[in-house]
C-alpha cells in the first residue's frame, strides 16, 4: 500500500483517512478569508494547512506571496513592523517599498526592476519594483484526490503593465499535499505586450527567529561568495552564522555562485540544530542563476533573506551597464519552480550531507 500522508506520527492511506473524518478539512486544506481591520482592510488571503503542522498564508492581493508561515507552532518567517497592509498604500519612489514590506516567507520583487533604487535612462526606479503589490486575478482554488494523494493548489495572475510601457504577467501556482512539509511555487512570467521588456525577479524569502538564532547555520553549495560592499566584506568569514540581536548592525548582502547536482538543481538550507528544525529551497539554477543572501542581525530586524533571482540586488541601471540585464520578447515566457520545505530531526544532517556532496 502506498502511504497517503504522514499525520500525527503515522502514515495513512486515502481509505484510512476517509474512515476517520467527515471532511478532509479536519486535517488540512485551503481556506479563503479577507482582513477587515486597519490598513489591511480588504486584503484577500488564503490559509494553506497541510496537516503535518505546516501552515502558510498566501496573500492574493500581493501576487500570491507567502506572508505568514509556521510549523508546529514555530514561526518560519520574519514579520516587519509594517504588518499586513493593503497594496493601495504602496509608494513606488525611492525606498518607499519599505513602507509596505511586511516580511513573510516570500516577497516577490520585480518584474521590470528589482534591487536598489536607480535611474535607468529617463526612468526613475524605486526599490524592488511593483509586482509584490499587484493583486492577483483569475484566482482558482482546487482540492482533491489524485490517486492516493490529496492535493491542494491555488493559482492566479498578477499584472505589471502601463500605457506605452511593459505588459508582463506573473502566472503563479502554489501547491501542497496533505501530510507534506513543503509548498511548491510554480511561476510563469509572460510578456503579453508588443515590445521587448526588461525582466528582473528576486524571490525575497525572509526567514526569522526562531529558525534564525545564534544556533543557526546557512548551508549552501557555494563555489564563490562575493560581498556587496565593505560592511559585508568585513563579515565574510562568518556570513553563514548569526549573532544575537544587536543595537546596531550594518545590512550585509552576499552574492553566492551555487553548484548544482547532475540535473542542474541546487539546494540551500537554513538550519537550527538546537531547535531541530530548518527550511530548505530547491530549484533549477539555470532558471534563477543568482542567489543573494541578506543578513540582518539588528534588534527588530532579525532576519536572513535567502533569495534566488535572475539578477543582483544593485538595480536595473547597473544590470544594464554590466550587460547582465535579462530581456523578454513579445510572446515569450520564463518558467521557474521553487520548492520551499521544512525539515526536522535527522533530516537536518541529511540536508547538510547533500549540500556537501554537490
Amino acid at each position: 500500500m502506498v502511504p497517503l500522508a504522514w499525520l500525527f506520527g503515522k502514515s495513512y492511506s486515502r481509505a484510512q483517512i476517509l474512515e476517520r473524518c467527515g471532511n478532509v478539512d479536519q486535517f488540512g486544506g485551503i481556506r479563503l478569508a479577507e482582513l477587515t481591520d486597519g490598513p489591511a482592510r480588504g486584503v484577500r488571503t488564503a490559509e494553506i494547512r497541510t496537516g503535518s503542522g505546516l501552515e502558510v498564508q498566501a496573500t492574493l492581493d500581493r501576487c500570491l506571496d507567502l506572508t505568514h508561515g509556521s510549523f508546529k507552532g514555530i514561526p518560519l518567517c520574519w514579520r516587519s513592523s509594517v504588518g499586513d497592509i493593503h497594496p493601495s498604500f504602496y509608494e513606488p519612489e525611492g525606498l518607499g517599498w519599505l513602507r509596505t514590506f511586511a516580511g513573510g516567507i516570500l516577497a516577490t520583487c520585480g518584474l521590470t526592476q528589482a534591487g536598489a533604487p536607480n535611474r535607468d535612462g529617463e526612468e526613475e526606479l524605486g526599490l524592488h519594483g511593483r509586482i509584490g503589490t499587484c493583486p492577483a486575478s483569475r484566482v482558482s482554488v482546487t482540492e482533491g484526490w489524485a490517486g492516493d494523494e490529496y492535493v491542494m493548489s491555488i493559482s492566479g495572475e498578477a499584472k505589471e503593465a502601463s500605457v506605452f510601457g511593459p505588459h508582463l504577467v506573473l502566472c503563479r501556482k502554489l501547491t501542497a499535499k496533505l501530510g507534506g512539509n513543503s509548498i511548491l511555487i510554480e511561476d510563469r512570467i509572460e510578456n503579453r505586450g508588443p515590445k521587448v521588456s526588461p525582466l528582473m525577479v528576486i524571490y525575497h524569502m525572509n526567514i526569522g527567529w526562531t529558525i534564525v538564532s545564534e544556533h543557526s547555520l546557512l548551508v549552501a553549495p557555494s563555489r564563490d561568495v562575493l560581498p556587496r560592499d565593505a560592511d559585508a566584506a568585513a563579515h565574510l568569514d562568518r556570513h553563514t552564522g548569526f549573532e544575537a540581536p544587536a543595537d546596531e548592525f550594518p545590512e550585509q548582502v552576499f552574492l553566492h555562485d551555487l553548484k548544482t547536482d547532475a540535473e542542474g538543481r541546487t539546494l540551500v538550507g537554513l538550519l537550527n540544530h538546537e531547535l531541530g528544525v530548518g527550511v530548505t529551497l530547491r530549484y533549477r539554477k539555470a532558471d534563477l542563476p543568482y542567489f543573494n543572501q541578506w543578513k540582518m542581525n539588528e534588534k527588530g530586524h532579525y532576519v536572513c533573506g535567502i533569495e534566488p533571482a535572475n539578477c543582483r540586488t544593485t538595480g536595473r541601471a547597473d544590470a544594464r551597464a554590466q550587460d547582465e540585464l535579462e530581456l523578454i520578447g513579445p510572446g515569450e515566457s520564463r518558467l521557474s519552480t521553487i520548492e520551499f520545505a521544512v525539515v526536522e530531526g535527522e533530516e537536518l544532517d541529511a540536508i547538510t550531507s547533500e549540500v556537501a556532496g554537490m
